[in-house]
């Protein structure tokens, strides 16, 4: 796909946000926005990591990269006008905060992602195409589930244009990381082993435990929130080399003990 023609600012014509002042969102899609707003302007961090790594040498990715980081960029952009609509602080104040916070592990992040990859080689390229691929199957299902669930039109029609933007996303991360996965079986064992090990539900690594617990029992404790997870780890065991993972479902039960994400 020829992402460079395709890429575009997030279109918000035609929503009126200030329909948020008479009918305001519940609290709890409110503290399901504001991480998503965050975790959406973290981004730009998680691509400067990847950029320590050997995906910098293949111009495809970093291409991709390039757009991606950009339409991200705006869909925090445009959930931050619907945090200010209600009043509340948003955009780089906000981030800014956050990264503060977050300082020494903003600096460990590309020495341990560098350190990583230089002892894997190019196979580390796979670990990180299939996170990628997992972190946007499981971002666009969220944004699915927080539109059901806050059952605001405005809000949800602006979820539906974030979300198609994320499926072209989709479409680049899984098709690199079918293909990577299925010429090494090298890449297949780092990538089993690096999310068995380490992979959490998207903003877990930034995001504080309490927050992550929140989001993830607010879209997916329900019946159609753990059927809509069951999907995600079925998507994720098609992948060459991922069989029989269980991955969002493990996450679930170490998170919260099987509250969520867990089979109903």
């Amino acid at each position: 796909m020829d992402y460079a023609s395709k890429v575009e600012r997030l279109d918000l014509g035609g929503l009126d946000l200030r329909e948020f002042s008479s009918a305001p969102l519940p609290s709890d899609a409110l503290r399901c926005l504001r991480y998503m707003h965050d975790v959406e302007f973290h981004t730009v961090c998680y691509l400067r990591d990847l950029l320590v790594t050997p995906a910098h040498r293949d111009p495809a990715i970093t291409s991709f990269l390039t757009m991606w980081n950009y339409e991200e960029y705006w869909h925090g952009e445009a959930i931050g006008r619907v945090l200010s609509a209600h009043g509340e602080e948003a955009g780089p104040a906000r981030v800014a905060l956050l990264r503060r916070r977050r300082r020494f592990a903003e600096w460990l992040s590309p020495l341990t992602q560098s350190a990583a990859s230089t002892i894997a080689g190019r196979p580390f390229i796979a670990v990180h195409m299939t996170w990628g691929a997992i972190n946007e199957w499981t971002t666009q299902a969220g944004y699915a589930r927080l539109a059901a669930r806050a059952g605001h039109p405005v809000l949800t029609e602006l979820l539906r244009r974030i979300m198609r933007q994320e499926a072209r996303h989709i479409e680049f991360y899984s098709s690199q990381a079918r293909e990577r996965l299925a010429s090494s079986a090298r890449a297949r064992r780092l990538t089993r082993g690096a999310l068995r090990r380490f992979w959490g539900p998207v903003g877990s690594g930034v995001m504080p435990a309490d927050e992550v617990r929140f989001v993830c029992r607010y879209l997916f404790g329900d019946a159609d929130g753990r059927q809509a997870a069951e999907r995600i780890d079925r998507r994720i065991e098609r992948l060459p080399g991922l069989e029989g993972l269980g991955l969002l479902r493990r996450a679930g039960q170490r998170l919260v003990g099987g509250v969520y994400l867990a089979p109903a």
